[in-house]
C-alpha cells in the first residue's frame, strides 16, 4: 500500500468482506484500566480462573504478547437471534417436559473454530499488504490481552455496568476477536460510556454477581458456576440458578441497547436450534459417547459430561416434579461422584416441595 490511510481503508473493507460486523483500531499501548483488572485479582473475584493471574503481566501490556506491536485491530461478530428492534425470531413452542436454558452464544458451533479461518485470512492479508517484515498475531477469546478494554479504546463499543462490552450498533450479542500487528494504523476514537443511570443489568442478575456498577464477582456468576467451576456448586447458590444449564444471559438480555441488535450473518449457518431449549430428562440419560456425539464442535464440550449433568441435576431440582425422580434416582448412582451428589440434592428438593404441597 502507498500510505497508512490506504492500508487502513483496505483493511476495513477486507474485514467486512470476511464477515466481521464491526472493526476498530487502537494503539498497542497498555490499557489504562489495567489496574481494575489487577484489583479484581487481588480481591479474588476471578474465583478459580487461575490462568487470569498467571498471565496478568501480559494482559496489562500488549508489547509482552507481540514485541514491536504498534496497533491492535478489534473485530466484532454478531450472534444475535433477534431482528432489529429486539424482536425474537426464534421463540420456542411450549415444551412438554422440563427444559434447560443454554446461553445464546453456545447455541452455535464453537465460535473459536468458526472465527479462526477469517481471522487467519485477514491476518495473512495484513502482513502481505503492510509490507515485508510485518508480523501479526490473532486471537479469538484466547489471548492474554484485555480484549474488552482494547475494544472500547478501538471504538467498538463501551464497557457497561455488567462489565461486558456494549455496542450502540450491535447491542450485547457479539463475539470479540483481535489482531495485534507491528503495522502502524491510525486509531479510532475510543468508545464512551452510555449507560447513564440505567441499572437494569445489575437488577437482572439472579445471584447478585454484580454487587456494584462495573464490578463482577465471578464466584457468584452463573456463567462461571455452570461452565468454569469444575467442582461442586455451592448449595446456597443452586436454587438461584433456576433452569440454566450452561451460562446465563440475564444481564445481557436486560440491556436496552439490544434494540439495535443485528441478526447474525457469519454465525447464522452455524446455529444449533436443538440446543436452544434441550430436554432435561433426555440430557440426564446421556452417556459419555452420547455426550461427545451430541456436543462435539460446540462450546458445551467444555464442561464435559460431568459438568453438564451436574448442571442438569440442579435445574431439575429447581423446576422438576415427581416425573423427574426416576431419572434422578439413576443419576444419583452415577459412577461420577459430581453427578451423583447433585442428583441426590435434586431429589431432596423435589420431595421437599411435594411434602410442602401436601
Amino acid at each position: 500500500m502507498n500510505s497508512s490511510a490506504e492500508l487502513r481503508s483496505a483493511l476495513l473493507t477486507r474485514a467486512r468482506e470476511l464477515g466481521f460486523d464491526a472493526v476498530g483500531i487502537t494503539t498497542a499501548a497498555p490499557p489504562g484500566s489495567a489496574h481494575h483488572f489487577e484489583r479484581a485479582l487481588t480481591e479474588g473475584r476471578h474465583a478459580e480462573l487461575g490462568w487470569l493471574a498467571r498471565n496478568a503481566e501480559k494482559r496489562s501490556d500488549p508489547q509482552r504478547v507481540l514485541p514491536g506491536a504498534r496497533s491492535v485491530i478489534s473485530l466484532a461478530v454478531s450472534y444475535a437471534t433477534v431482528a432489529p428492534g429486539g424482536v425474537p425470531i426464534d421463540v420456542p413452542t411450549a415444551p412438554a417436559s422440563p427444559v434447560g436454558i443454554v446461553a445464546r452464544y453456545a447455541q452455535y458451533a464453537d465460535y473459536h473454530d468458526v472465527l479462526a479461518s477469517p481471522l487467519r485470512e485477514l491476518s495473512a492479508w495484513l502482513d502481505d499488504a503492510a509490507g515485508l517484515g510485518t508480523r501479526s498475531l490473532w486471537y479469538v477469546d484466547t489471548g492474554p490481552i484485555l480484549e474488552r478494554d482494547l475494544a472500547q479504546r478501538a471504538g467498538i463499543g463501551f464497557i457497561g455496568k455488567h462489565t461486558n462490552l456494549i455496542s450502540r450498533r450491535l447491542g450485547n450479542w457479539f463475539f470479540l476477536a483481535e489482531i495485534l500487528t507491528t503495522a502502524e494504523l491510525s486509531p479510532d476514537v475510543a468508545g464512551q460510556n452510555h449507560c447513564g443511570s440505567c441499572t437494569r443489568c445489575l437488577n437482572a442478575c439472579p445471584t447478585g454477581a454484580l454487587p456494584a456498577p462495573f464490578t463482577l464477582d465471578a464466584r457468584r456468576c452463573i456463567s462461571y458456576l455452570t461452565i468454569e467451576l469444575k467442582g461442586s456448586i455451592p448449595e446456597g447458590l443452586r436454587p438461584l440458578i433456576g433452569d440454566r444449564i450452561y451460562g446465563c444471559d440475564d444481564c445481557l438480555a436486560a440491556c436496552p441497547w439490544n434494540r439495535f441488535a443485528r441478526a447474525a450473518t457469519l454465525m447464522s449457518p452455524q446455529q444449533r436450534p436443538d440446543l436452544a431449549r434441550p430436554d432435561l430428562l433426555e440430557l440426564l440419560a446421556v452417556d459419555a459417547a452420547g455426550f461427545r456425539a451430541r456436543f462435539a464442535g460446540t462450546p458445551i464440550v467444555r464442561t464435559k459430561r460431568r459438568g453438564l449433568l451436574r448442571n442438569v441435576a440442579v435445574a431439575l431440582g429447581n423446576v422438576g416434579d415427581a416425573a423427574a425422580l426416576p431419572a434422578l434416582e439413576v443419576a444419583s448412582k452415577d459412577p461420577e461422584p459430581l453427578i451423583a451428589e447433585h442428583a441426590a440434592w435434586a431429589i431432596q428438593q423435589i420431595t421437599g416441595r411435594q411434602k410442602t404441597s401436601e
